[in-house]
């Protein structure tokens, strides 16, 4: 019988165990892994002397990279929270609380955001003061801390408190009795005991997705004035369901109730793209209200984000900890609107009012409504709530102790019972859900319920209904065709030089509806029709050339088909349901005659097809904004051995045919052929490239200027994904011909006294790194890192002070930057004084990375600002 045992649980998610010694690792934490855990029968429920609990893994591999194909890979809050608590590793007196702690394994970077990570889940905002930040004022910030401790029991506990770590590097590491782990490669990890080993592969190929654990069907949804769609009641824990939301369709526009896991799953089953969303309200931080929030920061447009400012902090801060991007820097992503609490917030005739709601982190339940003939029609969303008889247990009269009032405990109830059209309940129970019973009085006309695992009691079915996923509740219905004026837009944002009485000729046509899975156009075929996608998703397939993108809402399918009257470049294929205004051939192609666009249109349909068969822009991107971007683009030739200058210029310079190279000194880096791209630097961070750029032989690239691709999410957030990657590649070895930490005048910021300074340390981390590689003994290692950090905190005083002296702006942002620094460094310094704590490599990594940030980054942001003030140039 073999030792280690292997199972694929789903796309990108294994099981390893080795049952000798009771290690039973789940290896990848995607959204949802727990379910999966549950469905393939890894997770049961068990007895042991008189204690119900569940089985299920007791550590956890950790994803290289934070982010596949658009999706978390790394979200460890639930799986910890069933090791905790499901199978009882930290409740007293149970028989799994042995001692032995759930365990994070990873690199070093990946532990440390899931730790922060799992902190801000836990608790949020973590003291009165951060509360306070976010304008509350400081007697009710000190409730909602009394309230906090309550539900944490009276202490906000470390991560490190309640989890072990193992980091992983090429070397084997001891995970715990005699089993080891190596990483082979990127994502790639061989599992080792008594001679046996297992290798997992983490990765996902390009056009594969981490999947949801329930099917959905296909659902199609009439656009309403004001209604609400259903589009989850289960909990984290329902392998059958997706967790507790709503979507409000107002006056033809729809906006998400909170993003929790495999949303954009949800969406395509209901024929709704992520580029229809016009906004998202939040209502708090925990992984089943949150984890989806990736989808939505990778749309074409900038998504509205409707919530408190204790919840946006609350959110931030646990958002930032995943992602290690600034919390300032997040919201870049998003449309930003505050609420103001226990008032009436006008959202373009959408009014919301948000109540601040008891649970372990900052959380607004919701009440949404619009005036109608009989005064107003409401929907509230009270997700999430705690029962009526669990507040009552935390009330005190003595306000130095954890717990709330009597008169808030009255005011909470008050608030739950307000009377409405519709509401939708969270009834969780347990400690920090709700209860369906306080809601037997409730006089509101409709009453869901929601946020379960299990199937409704009778007594709580003789209390409120039951909401199938793709149900639909109308609230006001329309008297308006939405498609007809979905229509008309997107035809403007493509012809704007044509007059409305033209377009109206295209818009007297019939919008049709295909079916999930239907083929609008093959592949070779020339078509008859041309078709305006509304509302739904189509993928695009040419299996030859290796192109499978998806298309939403305003793609044209078959123009230049129609136009030209040559074969179909791709098979069209709707995804969900699909509305699309169909356009005779012959109409369109005289339309296009008549107003003198046949030029513009083959020119834009030349650099759109080029945009959408590359990695930057094929993806997701809509196209009213490629078109956008079409018209935006200027082509030039480079001759073979030509350098790109290297002044500040935001844009994006993107290949289309030939080869670049990216290079430092005389070490290539990186080859750019077709469809690659540089210049993300310029247009992130307003700085120079380290990288010089060269062409190889003959080559056509076009740029496309940075400002207008900021306000495009999903391309900000492939140009940062694309930044992190390539800076990481200066300070690997194998790369170059010098060592990781080798000084290179193009890491010159181009002021004397902080030149100099940076000098230093590349050479002080390069003495140490060559410590560590060549086993010098600790005595050895620890005089090294001593100097090392004796030279970074004076490099950072005399930055901080001539920035002060400068009034450089961003002063307080990078003063914090290395405040933060200076703290993890002493971390290291400490847990090295321990005699079994050991230094390699992997502790490496923190230094890199900190140079990487710091110096190539950030201190070129003040190198440029000075350089500029005093009238000479950064190079």
């Amino acid at each position: 019988m073999p030792k280690i045992g292997k199972i694929q649980v789903a796309t990108g998610v294994y099981w390893v165990e080795i049952p000798e010694v009771q290690l039973h690792i789940l290896c990848g934490c995607p959204a949802d892994s727990v379910k999966h855990l549950m469905k393939r029968g890894l997770i049961v429920t068990k007895e042991t002397k008189g204690v119900m609990y569940e089985t299920g893994p007791n550590a956890v591999l950790l994803s290289d990279v934070l982010i596949q194909n658009g999706n978390f890979a790394n979200l460890a809050e639930f799986p910890v929270l069933q090791m905790l608590y499901k199978q009882g590793m930290i409740l007293p007196n149970h028989p799994n609380n042995t001692g032995v702690k759930p365990m994070l394994i990873g690199l070093s970077e990946q532990v440390e955001a899931q730790m922060q990570y799992i902190y801000r889940g836990n608790y949020g905002l973590v003291s009165k003061e951060e509360i306070m930040e976010t304008g509350i004022l400081s007697g009710m910030a000190h409730e909602m801390m009394r309230l906090k401790l309550r539900f944490a029991f009276g202490k906000i506990s470390p991560a490190e408190e309640l989890l072990d770590i193992r980091l992983v590097n090429s070397e084997p590491v001891e995970i715990r009795n005699r089993v080891f782990i190596r990483r082979i490669r990127l994502n790639v990890f061989e599992f080792q005991y008594e001679g046996e080993t297992i290798e997992v592969d983490l990765n996902l190929s390009p056009h594969q997705s981490y999947e949801a654990p329930y099917p959905l069907g296909f659902h199609h949804i009439k656009r309403e004035y004001f209604a609400v769609i259903h589009s989850g009641e289960g909990d984290g824990w329902n392998v059958n369901r997706p967790c507790m939301s709503s979507i409000l369709m107002f006056q033809g526009k729809v906006y998400l109730i909170d993003a929790g896991p495999n949303v954009l799953y949800s969406l395509m089953s209901l024929g709704i793209g992520v580029n229809e969303i016009e906004g998202v309200f939040h209502t708090h931080a925990h992984d089943d209200h949150f984890a989806g929030f990736t989808t939505l920061m990778r749309a074409d447009h900038r998504i509205k984000y409707f919530s408190t400012a204790l919840v946006r902090a609350s959110v931030a801060k646990k958002l930032s900890a995943l992602m290690s991007i600034e919390e300032k820097n997040l919201f870049d992503y998003f449309e930003v609107h505050d609420l103001e609490f226990d008032v009436w917030n006008d959202i373009d005739g959408l009014e919301v009012k948000p109540i601040f709601s008891p649970h372990p982190v900052e959380t607004s339940i919701m009440t949404f409504r619009t005036l109608w003939e009989d005064g107003y029609r409401s929907y509230a969303h009270f997700a999430d709530i705690v029962a009526l008889d669990v507040l009552k247990t935390m009330i005190t009269d003595d306000d130095t102790k954890n717990g709330i009032s009597q008169a808030y405990f009255e005011r909470v109830k008050k608030e739950y019972l307000s009377r409405v059209h519709i509401k939708k309940l969270d009834v969780g129970g347990g400690m920090i859900h709700g209860n369906a019973e306080d809601f037997k009085s409730d006089m509101s006309e409709k009453i869901i319920l929601s946020h379960t695992s299990s199937d409704l009691s009778n007594k709580q079915k003789e209390i409120g209904s039951g909401a199938p996923f793709g149900m639909v509740d109308i609230l006001i219905p329309t008297s308006q065709n939405y498609a007809q004026q979905y229509a008309l837009e997107f035809l403007r944002s493509y012809f704007p030089s044509a007059p409305v009485h033209q377009l109206r000729i295209l818009l007297n046509n019939p919008v049709v509806a295909f079916n999930p899975e239907s083929i609008l156009l093959k592949d070779g075929v020339i078509n008859e029709d041309v078709f305006l996608i509304l509302t739904g998703n189509v993928e695009v397939i040419h299996t030859e050339l290796g192109v499978h993108n998806i298309l939403s809402a305003g793609a044209l399918i078959g123009e230049m088909t129609g136009l030209y009257r040559v074969p179909s470049m791709g098979t069209y294929r709707a995804t969900n349901f699909v509305e699309a205004l169909r356009l005779p051939r012959s109409l369109y192609f005289k339309f296009v005659k008549q107003n003198r666009l046949y030029a513009n249109i083959r020119r834009l349909q030349e650099n759109r097809e080029f945009l959408q068969k590359t990695w930057l822009f094929g993806e997701v991107v809509s196209y009213p904004i490629q078109n956008k971007l079409a018209q935006a683009m200027r082509f030039y030739t480079y001759s073979e051995g030509q350098i790109f200058p290297r002044e500040m210029n935001s844009a994006i310079f993107i290949v289309k045919h030939g080869k670049l190279q990216r290079y430092i000194d005389e070490d290539v880096f990186e080859t750019l052929t077709a469809g690659h791209f540089f210049g993300e630097e310029c247009v992130l961070f307003e700085t120079t490239s380290l990288f010089q750029v060269r062409a190889a032989e003959p080559t056509e690239i076009y740029k496309i200027p940075g400002d207008v691709l900021l306000d495009i999410p999903v391309v900000r957030w492939k140009l940062f994904e694309t930044f992190q990657k390539r800076m990481k590649l200066i300070l690997k070895p194998e790369l170059g011909s010098m060592p990781p930490f080798h000084w290179r005048e193009d890491y010159s910021v181009y002021i004397p006294e902080i030149d100099k300074r940076h000098k230093e340390i590349f050479e002080r981390a390069n003495k140490f790194y060559e410590a560590i590689a060549s086993g010098k003994p600790k005595s050895d290692l620890e005089y090294a890192l001593n100097v090392l950090i004796r030279s970074i905190e004076t490099h950072f005083s005399e930055e901080e002070a001539l920035m002060q002296k400068e009034d450089y702006p961003k002063y307080e942002t990078h003063k914090k930057k290395h405040d933060q620094i200076v703290k993890d460094i002493f971390e290291f310094q400490e847990a090295f004084r321990k005699s079994d704590f050991q230094i390699n490599k992997t502790v490496l990594d923190f230094f890199r990375k900190w140079i990487i940030v710091d110096i190539l980054t950030e201190d070129r942001k003040f190198g440029h600002f000075l350089n500029s003030k005093k009238g000479g140039l950064l190079k």
